[in-house]
């Protein structure tokens, strides 16, 4: 298997852009945040964030959508799927639960929020990234022997 190219700085830095642009727009033209959780939760009926359902569900496809356009214009993403089912199930439940516990996901906070200095945010994000760190550093212990 050949190691796939890197990325380009540009490719990079234009996504960059544009997400924080669409960021912008929603919160300039609808006052909400975009916050990839809420969106979701008010697309499904599982939430009234105060946003409107059709916005809710345009945003969402707008993901894969926007993901596919990119893939086809710019390159196609190198993924393999090294985990098991049962593995991504799991992680999959619990990154809901702390994405519901924690009130927003890290596009909502760490986009969004700490781009405000929203205290809270600031406090989620560091949150996010400490926990990722250790679970990270825990599971390379764990099933590499460190």
């Amino acid at each position: 298997m050949t190691s796939p190219a890197p990325l380009d700085p540009f490719v990079a830095l234009s996504g960059g852009l544009l997400i924080g642009t669409a960021a912008a727009l929603l919160l300039l033209f609808s006052g909400r945040i975009a916050g990839i959780s809420g969106m979701v939760a008010r697309a499904t009926g599982i939430a009234d964030t105060g946003i409107s359902r059709q916005q809710a569900i345009a945003f969402v496809l707008g993901l894969p959508i926007g993901a596919l356009v990119t893939g086809l214009w710019v390159r196609t993403a190198d993924v393999a799927v090294t985990s098991s089912v049962p593995l991504l199930i799991g992680a999959g439940l619990l990154v809901g639960y702390g994405t519901r516990m924690g009130n927003g996901c890290t596009s909502g906070h760490g986009v969004c929020g700490v781009s405000r200095l929203s205290p809270r945010s600031l406090a989620a994000t560091a949150s996010f990234m400490l926990t990722a760190f250790l679970v990270v550093a825990v599971a390379r212990f764990m099933f590499m022997g460190a």
